[in-house]
């Protein structure tokens, strides 16, 4: 009985096909579990039939609907496991099949494809214009060592012809993809040994015995990262129905060595931008460590109660087990630190709002004449007194602040001391606190002897986090291996906290690692977000550097970012409606698309233009369930953490993004003006990165400075 193997390159279509095409395939699929190998060939239902002129022998097309076919990759070594491809309509799928060869990597002995035909048509062009080029991109690498990379003859013959890196982008789509992998690495200046190390190291299988052993099923077994094999006829049932949601927890080659590396000796970060999967290592992680023990307890925690909930559903989703769940708590660090105080004091802690806090500071300055902001003075006491944990005048008059552009005397600062000594006063007269207060609070009670409540701390989201909520986390778990598991990217911090794990006493050092591949957005839309933050530095979680997007790269692609500036707000929800009507007309569910703004004023007019239109629409912050019909509305700082088909960022104008009150002014601190354009510019490429397969970005009247390759105004 023939056994069936899916590739990445199958589900990125079945997604988006129509219900009647993928119950076609259904069908398809269960007859492959029903029959011999020599009845398929048989099988006039099937039509399993080779493809003429094509450039693998090994290629194949069988009958889905009247007007689909599916690509599958046959075997030639006697094996029974068939790799469907692709499935496109029935003319389009002879000339797909036609181009493409499946070869295994000498390196990674992973299965790729290229588009043989096209490397071949372009070479030649390539060489001659290379001929008269100044320098060659790969001309300080040694054939020898590009082979020991896993670079095959053909690539290597193309590479040689690559002057820039623009050049190698625009060649990439056609390379068998480890190579291409090898390749942009490289060119981004990293070294052979870097690369061996983090592509080729990452995807070769540890247990390689016959390196000679080039076997179809040998190759699909050592691909588990980009095919996905079926055993029996219930694993084919459940892989077909499974909602999108489920292949959230799907582990790549290059993430699971390091969510199942046996242990770490201390705590350990995984870096990277979005898309790349760092939320799945930290899910992951939690299982492998509840598995290391039978009654271990685990702290899996984030910074927003909806990024809680997703990492809530979606464990469950892994673990499948009520016993091991009983052992991991999911929940904010805020959460988690108010339950210590009110389990320790036998009171709830009441924290007051950001905007609260800010009308408190507002009144102290009025009081005191002072010549700083409300906004100056709020944080300076969140960025300097509770990061550093500052208690008295005289440990303010001497800290160091770091992070704060703008100098202050002695005499000021005793001027600001009075004021935080007011602010706190208030505060406990009216039996108040603030949420960064009762993080504090936490931290001086888990620091006492025998005082941790878990063996393990593992954290997702981490670069939102503040110095006093790392201080609660670093105080929830004794000092020792696999303590701290941390995933964050520096590029999506867009709340207003600025840490360095080092400064903290949390050393990563030697136990980083980076992930690289985006396997949400297509390459377009990856490339174009990507720009949002081109010449900006952005600050490592560990403070000893800056992070960035080098090698940062997506292996799907699609259609490029659609950019709309409009005259007005109406004619712009007018657009956005058009366009999200055309999405659904395409079969996009309206629960897979997704509207964020900058401010709820303007998605209430998105909310009124949608229904106008008769297109439904829900509110992410309503917590709507999966199966609730709607596009999804939400602020751009809702849509952290979230996915879509398809995504509308409306609203990208001149005064929303960024929004003139949450930036500091040049002249009062040029660190945090500085630091607050940085915020608002990581809002807007978080938002562009949760579509899938559709960007659509638009505007009224001055476009953001933020947007890559828009002109100015409408």
């Amino acid at each position: 009985m023939p056994h069936l193997a899916f590739a990445n390159s199958f589900w990125q279509t079945y997604d988006v096909l129509e219900r009647q095409v993928k119950a076609g395939v259904r069908k398809a699929m269960e007859k492959f579990q029903l029959l011999t190998v020599a009845e398929l060939y048989a099988d006039k239902g099937l039509h399993l039939e080779s493809v003429d002129k094509s450039r693998d022998p090994r290629m194949r097309t069988i009958r889905i609907t009247d007007f689909w076919r599916g690509v599958v990759l046959a075997p030639d070594d006697g094996s029974d496991i068939f790799l469907l491809l692709n499935v496109v309509p029935h003319d389009d799928a002879y000339t797909w099949a036609a181009k493409r060869v499946y070869t295994v990597n000498t390196a990674t002995r992973a299965l790729e494809v290229r588009n043989v035909v096209a490397i071949e048509e372009l070479t030649p062009p390539l060489e001659q214009a290379a001929a008269a080029a100044r320098s060659l991109l790969f001309a300080k690498h040694s054939d020898t060592v590009l082979r020991d990379l896993g670079i095959d003859d053909q690539v290597l013959r193309a590479a040689r012809a690559i002057t820039d890196k623009p050049q190698l982008e625009a060649f990439g789509g056609l390379l068998p993809e480890d190579q291409f992998e090898v390749l942009q690495f490289l060119a981004e200046g990293f070294t052979p040994e870097e690369v061996y190390r983090d592509v080729v190291g990452e995807r070769r299988p540890t247990d390689v015995v016959d390196d000679t052993n080039d076997s179809l099923a040998r190759a699909i077994v050592n691909t588990a990262g980009r095919i996905t094999l079926v055993t029996s006829p219930d694993e084919l049932a459940d892989i077909l129905d499974k909602p999108f949601a489920a292949w959230r927890v799907f582990l790549h080659p290059s993430q699971r060595r390091v969510a199942y590396r046996v242990s770490f000796n201390g705590p350990a970060q995984v870096t990277g931008g979005p898309g790349t999967g760092k939320t799945v290592v930290a899910l992951h992680r939690v299982k492998h460590l509840l598995s290391r023990s039978p009654d271990s307890q685990v702290l899996l925690t984030t910074f927003t109660n909806a990024l809680a909930r997703t990492l809530r559903e979606n464990l469950a989703l892994l673990l499948a087990d009520d016993e091991l769940l009983a052992r991991v708590q999911v929940t904010t660090v805020d959460a988690f630190a108010n339950r210590v105080v009110r389990d320790t004091t036998g009171v709830a802690p009441s924290p007051i709002t950001d905007t609260e806090e800010r009308q408190v500071w507002r009144r102290i300055v009025r009081q005191l004449e002072l010549p700083w902001s409300e906004q100056f003075l709020m944080q300076e006491f969140r960025h300097v007194v509770l990061a550093q944990h500052v208690t008295t005048e005289a440990e303010y008059l001497l800290v160091e602040r770091r992070g704060r552009g703008s100098a202050l005397r002695p005499a000021q600062r005793k001027q600001l001391w009075r004021a935080v000594e007011m602010f706190l006063a208030e505060l406990r007269a009216a039996r108040k606190t603030t949420h960064l207060e009762v993080c504090v609070h936490a931290a001086e009670i888990l620091d006492g002897p025998d005082r941790h409540r878990f063996d393990h701390v593992v954290v997702d989201e981490a670069q939102d986090l503040h110095p006093a909520q790392w201080r609660v986390l670093r105080a929830a778990v004794p000092t020792g291996p696999d303590d701290l598991f941390i995933t964050g990217d520096p590029h999506q911090r867009i709340y207003d906290s600025r840490v360095s794990l080092r400064a903290l006493g949390i050393s990563v050092a030697g136990r980083s690692s980076r992930l690289r591949i985006n396997y949400r957005s297509t390459a377009e839309i990856l490339a174009w977000s990507t720009g949002v933050m081109a010449g900006t530095p952005v600050e490592e979680l560990s403070g000893d550097g800056d992070d960035h997007l080098a090698g940062y790269r997506s292996l799907l692609h699609g259609k490029r970012p659609s950019l709309a500036g409009h005259p007005s707000e109406q004619s712009e929800v007018m657009g956005l409606t058009q366009r999200v009507q055309e999405w659904i007309e395409q079969g996009v569910l309206p629960s897979e698309i997704a509207v964020c703004t900058r401010f709820n004023l303007m998605l209430d007019k998105v909310h009124d233009g949608l229904n106008a239109a008769g297109i439904p629409a829900v509110r992410v912050r309503n917590q709507p369930d999966a199966g609730v019909v709607g596009v999804r509305l939400a602020t751009m700082h809702a849509m952290k953490g979230l996915e879509f088909r398809c995504v509308a960022v409306t609203g990208v104008t001149s005064k929303a993004v960024p929004f003139a009150k949450e930036i500091t002014p040049l002249e009062v601190d040029r660190h945090q003006h500085e630091s607050d354009l940085l915020k608002e510019r990581c809002l807007l490429f978080v938002a562009c990165t949760r579509a899938r397969e559709a960007l659509a970005v638009s505007w009224s009247g001055a476009a953001s400075p933020f947007l890559p390759t828009t002109n100015s105004r409408y």
